[in-house]
């Protein structure tokens, strides 16, 4: 699937904006996060673990943080979004608030720097 950059570069036009704004999100948190693969998805790699893939499906949009703790604790918040413990699926007609992105994201870097 290549890399991030790769990635993006051929999602729909109507779609990589919502996505480029998440993998900015996880840019400014983690400047130093490294592009790679994980799971088989292209993934931004923090210490060598994943720390957030997002892809473009016939359906949906995905966000997916390399965890099944993150999503299961913000479960409360999350009612208007379909999801499972390592998958936030989403639309550009109901996109994740960046407040959220930000909070699973620091989520999963705190998990990471343990």
């Amino acid at each position: 699937m290549g890399t991030v950059t790769e990635y993006l570069e051929n999602v729909s036009a109507a779609n990589r904006p919502a996505l480029d704004r998440i993998v900015a999100i996880a840019r400014e948190l983690a400047p130093e996060a490294e592009e790679g693969t994980s799971y088989g998805m292209p993934a931004l790699m923090v210490e060598g673990k994943g720390f957030v893939s997002v892809l473009e499906t016939k359906k949906h949009l995905a966000l997916y943080p390399f965890s099944g703790q993150i999503l299961p604790e913000m479960s409360e918040e999350l009612g208007g979004y379909s999801w499972s413990p390592g998958t936030l699926r989403f639309s550009v007609e109901n996109p994740v608030p960046d407040s959220m992105v930000r909070r699973i994201l620091e989520t999963r870097l705190a998990a990471i720097r343990k």
